[in-house]
């Protein structure tokens, strides 16, 4: 794994050791209407088809080993029907884990539809992560970050316009006795698109998880990188 601060992010894992969880056994492969929040939700009304596709076609991802997806409470008045997802990205320190990046992906659905969205569904995508120190001086990094997003939902051919955010860096310098390092630098990244197909709504939340690998430094799906002690744990799989 990249080192970029990870003893900036040392939340250890309520899990235990590393290889002691499932990346996706909190995420169950069909979402009950308790977990949905919205106005819809609240008057127990029955979820609309096309949203339970959504919910359906998300139910299928199945993230990487080094990221964890759950369930988290969905905002209650941004749309008649909401859902949302937690993912943190975890990396082994010794026989602990350590999150080096977390983020949340929200789908906001209006039968009606909604004038600013431009149609029924929203994807909202939060990244939040740790990063290498000297990227905070790089003029071209927020639009490099940008890019990981939009290059992600196109390789996924997840169908969606009206996409807008913002990118932020933030430097910290630590003074006196607070534990931790002296220099940090977080990324974080916000982000929400009109989805133009629930049937496909896998393809968004694995984009999401895309930019959140990215932003944690993961390596490409399949490719260890080398080891420091000279191993063959570098090779493509």
């Amino acid at each position: 794994m990249r080192e970029h601060g990870t003893t900036d992010r040392k939340r250890l894992a309520a899990r235990g050791v590393a290889g002691a969880r499932s990346p996706f056994a909190t995420y169950p492969a069909c979402v009950e209407p308790h977990s949905l929040a919205g106005s819809g939700a609240a008057a127990g009304e029955e979820p609309p088809a096309a949203f339970r596709a959504a919910l359906d076609a998300m139910a299928t991802v199945r993230p990487r080993p080094e990221i964890v997806l759950e369930r988290i409470p969905a905002p209650q008045r941004l749309a008649p029907w909401a859902h949302a997802m937690g993912a943190q990205v975890y990396e082994p320190d010794g026989d602990e884990e350590v999150e080096v990046a977390s983020g949340r992906f929200i789908v906001l659905f209006d039968p009606n539809g909604h004038q600013a969205w431009d149609g029924t569904t929203r994807c909202v995508g939060y990244v939040s992560a740790v990063t290498d120190e000297t990227m905070v001086d790089d003029t071209m990094f927020s639009e490099v970050a940008w890019s990981w997003l939009t290059d992600a939902l196109r390789e996924a051919g997840a169908g969606h316009h009206a996409v807008g955010g913002t990118v932020t860096r933030t430097a910290s310098t630590r003074f006196g006795d607070l534990a931790g390092p002296e220099h940090s630098v977080e990324v974080e990244i916000r982000a929400s698109w009109t989805a133009e197909d629930n049937s496909t709504l896998d393809r968004h939340l694995s984009a999401f998880l895309e930019v959140l690998g990215t932003a944690a430094g993961l390596p490409p799906p399949g490719v260890r990188l080398l080891d420091p002690s000279g191993g063959n744990d570098g090779e493509t799989l």
